[in-house]
């Protein structure tokens, strides 16, 4: 699976998992459990790589003090009213093989595989502030990579607004992140070492990319089954877009899950 894959499949899970109650959403009973499975399907912009399809556990718990959330977890510090302060671990899925990406494609746009080395995997660290009243939630987080795999930050600032019917709520999404330049070139740019085999360097600098989704979840029976379903889209701007590692005249991309879990 390459960086952006991973990526996208992180961020899959994460819409589809509780994220927080606003104003207009109550939150769920401490200690509940969500149990579940999903399938994604991915349309990859990197160099070689079509679309595919992931299946994912669905897994969260929500606490009183601590949460699980797919691939995060944390606790909240602060809560009164619509305002939440979380502390955040997270792991960051962006690492991938060489060997998963196209060699034709990357030689297409001036790259040797063999000169080029894989990225790894990370691990961020930080804090997220939420605001939630009846016009929706509006949320900002900030992170540092804590493993030294970029050794970069993100910051976040996203809006997220509920409407429900019956059993049915239909979840739309909004945001914008923004990257630094040693995240944004670990994952999009080639690194001093490739360079120094004679690979063309590539620097995006820091960079901002905005995204757009729409989450449905549809309880079952008792309530305790949810079916869901998620599609997003990712905008990359033209720093990130003209790395020779992506596709050519590739500007984003989207993904699609669909799942059923449980609560427990």
């Amino acid at each position: 699976m390459n960086a952006t894959s991973r990526n996208s499949l992180a961020r899959l899970v994460l819409l589809a998992l509780p994220v927080g109650a606003s104003a207009q959403e109550p939150a769920p009973p401490a200690g509940i459990w969500s149990v579940g499975i999903g399938a994604a399907v991915i349309d990859s912009p990197y160099a070689g790589e079509g679309a595919r399809v992931r299946p994912f556990p669905l897994v969260s718990y929500e606490g009183e003090r601590f949460f699980f959330r797919g691939i995060s977890g944390g606790a909240h510090l602060y809560r009164s009213g619509g305002f939440t302060i979380d502390a955040l671990v997270s792991a960051r899925l962006q690492g991938f093989d060489i060997d998963d990406l196209g060699r034709a494609e990357l030689h297409a746009n001036g790259l040797d595989a063999d000169r080029l080395s894989d990225r790894d995997d990370g691990l961020d660290a930080g804090f997220r502030a939420s605001y939630g009243s009846t016009w929706g939630t509006i949320a900002f987080e900030a992170v540092h990579d804590v493993t030294d795999a970029s050794d970069g930050y993100e910051l976040s600032l996203d809006y997220r607004y509920t409407w429900r019917f019956a059993r049915t709520a239909l979840t739309a999404e909004a945001g914008a992140s923004w990257l630094s330049s040693d995240l944004a070139g670990y994952y999009f740019g080639t690194l001093d070492e490739e360079v120094a085999l004679g690979v063309v360097a590539y620097a995006p600098g820091s960079a901002v990319v905005s995204n757009v989704g729409l989450t449905v979840t549809h309880a079952i029976g008792s309530g305790r089954w949810q079916l869901i379903g998620s599609a997003q889209y990712q905008f990359l701007p033209s720093e990130l877009a003209d790395s020779p590692l992506l596709e050519r005249d590739r500007d984003g991309f989207g993904r699609v899950m669909l799942g059923l879990s449980r609560r427990f």
